[in-house]
């Protein structure tokens, strides 16, 4: 088998996207293979913290690695919920909050044999944030910092448990740490000890060869990588959770940034699964006897402000306006075909969080303009606006059209909207960077989708002042002080219904204040074979492929 697959890799490499799944179905007839066509432009990092958005975690973060705690995705009716991963149980100190003790699982192997314990996890926390570390990487410190800002360090207690200590008491915790993915400290080292140079270069020279061959603890081991062109991963055998051995023995990604492709791939059978579907293919996608399968995800499609001096949204009359303006049925029944649920917030009516909403954001254009008018703007005096977005990438659905019928309908009501389209990880970095960096182009919002599963991505990274760019994702530098007030309140309480209750009250102050442009909630569509079975889309960004079979 090696020295086929050896064969099939050189002869990939000059062969077309077509040619290429031709010859790997025959070469790997005797084992089930499913191929994924995803959004993402190129391969999400494979070193242990993904780029490319929730699409990286979802493609190779939660394949190849673990976390401390991890999404329960295995139901499509329940909310996914944090549940045990590498940690087996976890406690915060009743005398000094800003310190946890994490219990973490015997008996767990990397992909390599070495041992998961204590060491590993200190060490994977070292190489985002500590700065003195031989193994410290930068170029992971972006995707994985902002989204778990309080943690500071971690000290083993003994060989199965760690104590982690964050900046200030952070009831959030174990629920940022669903990203931090371990990866093997023995693996990185034996690349550093066989390269050459200084530290710094050896360290460097150690990540680029442990991105190509990968070592975490998870259910897929990587193969094969090709940037750009594919990523193979196989079924771990030997994974520690005997339930989540994966059923298909090969799981083969491919980056299709456009749906078009992705949807001319599936249909001519090139790939068995495409994220994100073309919608006015669905009908014939549906005709030729593919599956769709989409259940509405906590997942969240805004226009997010710049609040820097002189931005035209400091108006909360524009805010609003903006926000009346838009006919969200209209793009659902018709643009997006029935992919999308339309957005009045972060979260919806029932969720534990929405709060006491008094802003109710409808389609009235009439309101739109009279609120417009009483701003100053006219027919005749119209507000320009620059808007970033992206042609494709991790939720972001399908956000040329969507952006073009939101500059539309955004005209009616006296806007003149600029959009200006860049490469999604190149969108995805400047969320990080901010609205005064000179990568925003002058613009004055920005169109990244996150996810709304937990407090912190929800609402607290994008509302609190100390989470502006460079920290986290406020991108637009909000600074509410009734929004701080808010945010240490619950993240100071431990008791869940207490702490849901403050952030219910985040939440309609947000809405309230139209601190985001609120489109659709995501459905996340996915289109695939009929032979794709055992498919479970829970109420998640995530996925699970382990029960995922190949029927023929």
């Amino acid at each position: 088998m090696h020295s086929l697959n050896t064969k099939t890799r050189a002869l990939l490499g000059g062969c077309c996207l077509a040619m290429a799944l031709a010859l790997q179905t025959g070469v790997a007839s005797a084992e089930s293979v499913l191929r994924i066509g995803m959004t993402a432009g190129d391969i999400p990092r494979t070193l242990g913290q993904p780029d490319q958005g929730f699409e990286g975690n979802r493609f190779t973060g939660l394949t190849m690695y673990d976390a401390l705690t991890q999404w329960d995705l295995s139901s499509a009716e329940d909310a996914s919920v944090v549940i045990p991963g590498l940690a087996t149980e976890w406690s915060v100190n009743e005398d000094d909050q800003t310190k946890w003790t994490f219990v973490l699982r015997e008996g767990v192997t990397f992909h390599d044999g070495s041992p998961f314990d204590a060491d590993a996890v200190v060490w994977n926390v070292q190489k985002v944030l500590d700065e003195d570390a031989l193994h410290y990487d930068a170029s992971q410190v972006g995707v994985t910092a902002s989204r778990m800002p309080t943690l500071r360090s971690a000290t083993k207690i003994d060989e199965y448990t760690v104590e982690l200590t964050t900046s200030e008491p952070d009831s959030f915790l174990p629920i940022n740490l669903t990203n931090l993915f371990m990866a093997s400290p023995a693996k990185w080292q034996e690349f550093f000890d066989g390269a050459s140079g200084d530290d710094t270069a050896k360290a460097a020279a150690a990540w680029d060869a442990f991105a190509r061959d990968a070592s975490g603890t998870g259910p897929w081991i990587m193969e094969s990588f090709a940037p750009r062109e594919r990523l193979e991963l196989v079924k771990n055998d030997d994974y520690w959770d005997a339930g989540r051995v994966p059923n298909v023995d090969r799981l083969v990604l491919y980056p299709m940034p456009e749906a078009n492709a992705r949807t001319a791939a599936l249909l001519s059978g090139q790939v068995d699964w495409i994220e994100a579907p073309a919608p006015d293919a669905i009908a014939q996608i549906e005709s030729r006897g593919f599956v769709i399968h989409k259940n509405e995800a906590p997942h969240v499609w805004p226009w997010q402000f710049s609040r820097i001096e002189g931005s035209p949204w400091n108006d909360v009359n524009v805010r609003q306006a903006a926000n009346l303006c838009i006919d969200r049925e209209g793009m659902r029944d018709g643009l997006l075909a029935g992919l999308m649920a339309p957005a009045t917030g972060a979260v919806e009516e029932g969720h534990p969080w929405r709060g006491d909403v008094t802003f109710n954001i409808t389609f009235d254009p009439d309101e739109g303009r009279r609120l417009m008018e009483e701003s100053g703007f006219s027919a005749e005096n119209r507000l320009s606006v620059k808007a970033l977005t992206s042609a494709s990438g991790s939720g972001q659905m399908q956000p040329l059209p969507m952006n073009e019928y939101i500059q539309q309908a955004l005209g009616e009501c006296y806007f003149d909207v600029e959009l200006e389209v860049l490469e999604w990880n190149t969108l995805f970095t400047n969320w990080r960077q901010g609205a005064k960096d000179p990568a925003s182009l002058g613009a004055h919002s920005t169109n990244v989708t996150f996810a709304t599963m937990d407090p912190f991505f929800a609402l607290v990274r994008f509302l609190q002042s100390g989470m502006a760019a460079p920290v986290s994702n406020n991108w637009g530098y909000i600074n509410e002080p009734l929004y701080d007030e808010l945010v240490e309140k619950a993240r100071r309480t431990f008791e869940p219904e207490a702490r849901d209750a403050a952030l219910a009250e985040l939440h309609a102050a947000s809405v309230n204040d139209a601190a985001f442009l609120y489109v659709a909630h995501d459905v996340s569509p996915r289109a695939m074979s009929p032979n794709v079975q055992n498919v479970i889309q829970p109420k998640s960004w995530f996925i699970d492929f382990s029960p995922i079979s190949i029927e023929e």
